[in-house]
């Protein structure tokens, strides 16, 4: 590929810059993704991209270089699978969407769980899920054996597709994120059997996901997450957003007003606080948190219809 002339284009500025055609934003991010674009290119595309952020056909076009590398997963018979990225961990709430992947799970709609870690200042959640009885699958076999048996699994990224598992780790030399970490959230290890739940952190995302969303198809919900998880705010409920081939409805309001602590919800960063907080919840000992189960609710639906 001719990397001087795509950093030409991409790389003006937030105002000058041009977008990429999808042909050649699937080539560019296959390259990206394949290892095969020098250091000094790569390290010039990603902050050009960040800089001026990623058009439509952009985005579709990296998808499908991403789909093309993505290992599948085998969905057992009956619903969709929903798929739960997770790249952040907790901060200063607890991390409840191991809850919610139990909810669901527990319903017997099959979960997945995707992702990676990577933050010093985050408490990690594949520790979490290890405090939970829930360790990633070593294999894509391994995760469709535990799908077809307990109906949730959990996958390292860099199991699923270890050149974005490569691009990501790229954050901790620039500094930044790059188009690899919108896209990891994008990420289908089961096309035609998804429901993919798509969290963004910052509100202008919304509306190039929901483009996206609409453009790329299949089944999906997308809504602000709680701390770059995905699950929805136990303090204030996020608008929910639900996607059924491409076209998208409003499946919850958002609530009005702000985010305050809840009185019968501590703050449980901790690995071995969050864990004993959502095991107190699935045995009912404490109440769960009512957005949670409306995103529940809405997750089933979707991976029952």
């Amino acid at each position: 590929m001719d990397f001087p002339r795509i950093i030409k284009e991409i790389g003006r500025g937030a105002k000058g810059a041009r977008s990429l055609d999808r042909e050649t934003a699937e080539q560019l991010f296959g390259a990206m993704l394949d290892g095969t674009v020098p250091d000094l290119e790569l390290g010039a595309i990603v902050i050009a991209l960040r800089v001026k952020s990623e058009s439509l056909d952009e985005l579709l076009g990296f998808k499908r270089a991403m789909d093309a590398r993505t290992a599948h997963v085998t969905v057992p018979d009956g619903p969709r699978c929903v798929v739960l990225p997770t790249y952040n961990g907790a901060r200063r709430q607890a991390n409840l969407m191991p809850l919610l992947a139990h909810l669901i799970a527990r319903e017997g709609v099959p979960v997945l769980i995707q992702g990676r870690h990577d933050f010093d200042n985050r408490s990690n959640p594949f520790a979490l899920f290890a405090a939970l009885d829930l360790q990633p699958a070593a294999s894509i076999a391994e995760a469709n054996a535990q799908l077809a048996t307990s109906r949730i699994a959990c996958l390292p990224l860099t199991t699923l597709l270890p050149g974005l598992d490569r691009l990501l780790a790229l954050r901790l030399r620039f500094g930044v994120r790059g188009s690899g970490h919108t896209l990891a959230k994008l990420l289908d290890p089961c096309p035609g059997r998804s429901v993919r739940v798509v969290s963004v952190t910052h509100p202008e995302y919304l509306e190039r996901m929901n483009a996206f969303l609409t453009a790329d198809g299949g089944h999906a919900m997308l809504l602000r997450g709680t701390e770059g998880e995905a699950f929805a705010n136990p303090r204030r409920r996020p608008r929910l957003e639900a996607f059924v081939h491409g076209t998208s409805y409003e499946a919850c309001a958002a609530e009005a007003g702000g985010a305050p602590p809840l009185e019968n919800l501590p703050d449980a960063p901790g690995i071995d606080e969050n864990a004993a907080l959502i095991g107190d919840m699935l045995a009912g000992r404490i109440e769960i948190p009512q957005p949670v189960l409306d995103q529940t609710k809405t997750l089933i639906e979707l991976a029952k219809a």
